[in-house]
């Protein structure tokens, strides 16, 4: 499915703020910092002669870490809700605003950001989905869940990654410091987010209105488990 326009639910964005300037490079925050090898003691002499600093060898890379699941076509569980949607790609627009399923079926479709991590890497993999559109959407009573309940992520080679839900919380969309609920993170965890709040007609001839805040899910990687796994020395 291709990603559509910046819509959530009766026309809302996700953020209403674009996520360049915050979010950068795999999510790390770009940051203003000397180049490597410029000095910034001011009080080097000028006829200062300093001797070559010694040859080492050049560190070994650290290896990327093979995500567990594919890109998309796995499937989000949540048991407690009924929850149970297929994962698709989506990134962001001109704008730089994560852009949501649009047309037909797109109110059960989950949508997971290709800005954010992957599954597994170590991260903060960033989902979305709809309260509602033409219906109930499939994160519509994503505001009910507790810290302790579980999401699972489930691929059709039997692999599955359990996280546990550790916060649940409501951001404003046109607060740019929401973004931080996007960022990257040193940790393997899920991000899950739709609208909430209180809905305002607006009179738009195409959506109507749009809603004031945004839940937000945040959880933890738990367990691991599965053919696919053991294969890769997990």
């Amino acid at each position: 499915m291709t990603g559509g326009l910046v819509t959530f639910v009766a026309g809302v964005a996700l953020f209403t703020v674009g996520i360049i300037g915050v979010i950068d490079d795999g999510g790390e925050e770009v940051v203003n910092v000397p180049p490597r090898g410029y000095s910034t003691d001011l009080n080097l002499r000028a006829d200062a002669n300093p001797s070559p600093a010694p040859e080492t060898e050049a560190p070994t890379p650290t290896p990327e870490p093979t995500p567990t699941l594919p890109q998309d076509g796995y499937r989000l569980v949540i048991d407690k809700l009924s929850i149970d949607g297929v994962v698709d790609t989506y990134g962001l627009d001109e704008n730089a605003i994560p852009q949501v399923p649009t047309g037909e079926g797109a109110g059960q479709v989950v949508a997971w950001y290709d800005f954010s991590a992957r599954p597994g890497v170590g991260s903060n993999a960033v989902f979305a989905g709809h309260n509602s559109w033409f219906g109930t959407g499939i994160f519509r009573f994503l505001g009910d869940l507790l810290p302790g309940d579980e999401v699972r992520l489930v691929n059709d080679d039997g692999t599955e990654m359990l996280y546990t839900i550790t916060d649940v919380f409501s951001v404003d969309p046109d607060d740019p410091d929401s973004l931080q609920v996007m960022r990257a993170t040193d940790k393997d965890v899920l991000t899950l987010i739709t609208c909430g709040g209180t809905f305002i007609d607006t009179n738009d001839p195409i959506f109507g209105g749009e809603f004031t805040d945004r839940v937000v899910v945040r959880a933890a990687l738990t367990s691991v488990t599965g053919d696919a796994v053991a294969a890769i020395g997990r």
